[in-house]
């Protein structure tokens, strides 16, 4: 039986201080709209109609709640990186999500989306180098692995692994695909570990890693990152949120 397919909707969160006192350990999905993290959700939980994408990209601004276990919950958050989304959603989302993930203190991790075709978008790496602080884990999901072949899924995978080790030691990755219905086991083994409802699976290997001799980096990655890098140095800004690029279901 998949691990989580005794998932139930357990309550909607607008507000801070509507989270369930009675949560112990949650795991929370976030990722950019369209990336499949709703898709992800209900392959996990074995559910076709338990995440529901909006109808309107752009406005959901809410944590749902699905309840696994006795005050063990999975949360999913509100995409982002939706241009169109009005200011005062995207405005919402900081002010939501951005507390939520700084400071809940029963969440255990992060499940991050992406799309294996287009991995680690800026916003991305903005979410990853904004939670890593925390010291909590970030899982990621290269979600529709199946639109690849096996040597793209397999490049993809290196080359991913190869940026992430640069963004911080908490990052472990893996392919996905709900449609075809692989890497659910990899992904229950994490998440089953982190919220102590661990089947006995092998876990998915760390980002961190070292390049093999002639091996080369994604040089879209690589270009992505390093600016990123220098814009840093130069600005000594601090980072915000991914919610500046909107939000949706």
């Amino acid at each position: 039986m998949p691990l989580f397919r005794k998932a139930q909707f357990f309550t909607t969160v607008a507000h801070l201080r509507d989270l369930p006192p009675e949560s112990v350990a949650e795991v929370a999905f976030a990722g950019r709209s369209n990336a499949g993290k709703s898709s992800a959700i209900n392959t996990l939980a074995d559910h076709t109609r338990l995440a529901f994408v909006s109808k309107t990209p752009g406005r959901t601004q809410h944590l749902n709640y699905f309840q696994l276990a006795a005050g063990k919950f999975l949360v999913d958050l509100p995409g982002y990186g939706y241009a169109k989304a009005p200011e005062e959603v995207r405005d919402a989302w900081e002010g939501l999500i951005g507390p939520y993930l700084e400071g809940r203190m029963p969440l255990k991790g992060v499940v991050l989306i992406m799309d294996s075709r287009h991995p680690l978008t800026e916003l991305d790496v903005q979410l990853i180098e904004w939670f890593a602080p925390t010291g909590k884990p970030i899982h990621i999901l290269l979600t529709k692995a199946d639109k690849l072949t096996r040597q793209q899924q397999a490049q993809t995978l290196r080359d991913v692994r190869a940026a992430l080790a640069e963004l911080g030691e908490q990052c472990s990755v893996q392919l996905f695909s709900s449609l075809k219905k692989t890497g659910i086991e990899v992904a229950e083994g994490v998440l089953g570990k982190w919220l102590d409802l661990a089947p006995a699976v092998a876990p998915a290997a760390p980002a961190k890693r070292v390049l093999a001799p002639g091996e080369k980096r994604n040089p879209e990655l690589a270009a992505r990152l390093a600016a990123r890098k220098a814009a840093k140095r130069t600005s000594g800004a601090k980072e915000k949120a991914p919610g500046k690029g909107g939000t949706g279901g």
